[in-house]
């Protein structure tokens, strides 16, 4: 009777190429999903954006901004805004906390929003896209938050980048930028909460949060398997 069948490292890396399930071009450049075994990975312009490998830090994105918000003056749920849909992991973490009321997510590719509502997803967002308080803004959040009403939000979270130092595409730098994170400070209500995604801590970041007239500026910090840890950056629009 033959040995049992040993794969070799040659064959486990092999299975661990992945497989590209979606390729699409757009205004913005191109977007890919691929499969990696179980996981889904969000390639844009050829810059990894992100995975569900994990969701620690991204669900924390939420997390961190709904325990520094104040609540509402006139006592209504806060409103939400999630710049990026992304792999979905900060809408289920929102969708799955009733204190929220009103779950706005700002995505700019139809690819994406695809994915979630009728790709494979789902399976992370489906739940939460099926609850009355979220909708779906398909639209560049940069362009969308120099629009909104002033005081619209009560909390920004955004994760369209790979972190202020580290942009997708040119266009989002403009969000970093003073102006844009003045108006990003317009957008918010009195209280309310600016949380921001990065790959690594950015103290440069800090400083032109400070400089914009928020206040409580903070960095909560997620460790990763390896490098320099995930973080949060946190800010808050005085009265």
């Amino acid at each position: 009777m033959p040995p049992p069948y040993e794969a070799s490292p040659v064959e486990h890396a092999a299975d661990r190429r992945p497989v590209t399930l979606e390729r699409r071009t757009g205004p913005f450049g191109e977007v890919v999903l691929r499969r990696r075994d179980e996981t889904y990975e969000i390639i844009a312009n050829g810059v990894f954006l992100m995975d569900t490998s994990d969701g620690r830090s991204e669900r924390l994105l939420v997390h961190a901004a709904l325990a520094a918000l104040r609540t509402p003056s006139d006592h209504r749920a806060p409103h939400l805004l999630i710049g990026g849909l992304g792999v979905g992991f900060s809408l289920a973490e929102a969708a799955a906390e009733p204190r929220w009321g009103r779950i706005t997510v700002v995505e700019r590719e139809a690819a994406v929003i695809d994915w979630h509502r009728e790709g494979p997803l789902a399976e992370i967002s489906a739940t939460a896209l099926a609850d009355p308080r979220t909708e779906i803004a398909h639209t560049d959040l940069v362009a969308h938050v120099r629009a909104a009403t002033p005081g619209s939000y009560d909390a920004l979270c955004l994760d369209i980048d790979n972190g202020p130092d580290w942009t997708v595409t040119e266009d989002n730098d403009g969000l970093y930028t003073p102006t844009g994170l003045a108006a990003c400070r317009a957008a918010l209500s009195p209280g309310g909460v600016l949380a921001v995604w990065s790959a690594r801590p950015s103290s440069v970041f800090e400083t032109a949060l400070r400089n914009a007239g928020f206040t409580g500026v903070r960095t909560e910090e997620i460790a990763v398997a390896r490098g320099v840890p995930d973080v949060v950056h946190l800010a808050v629009r005085g009265a």
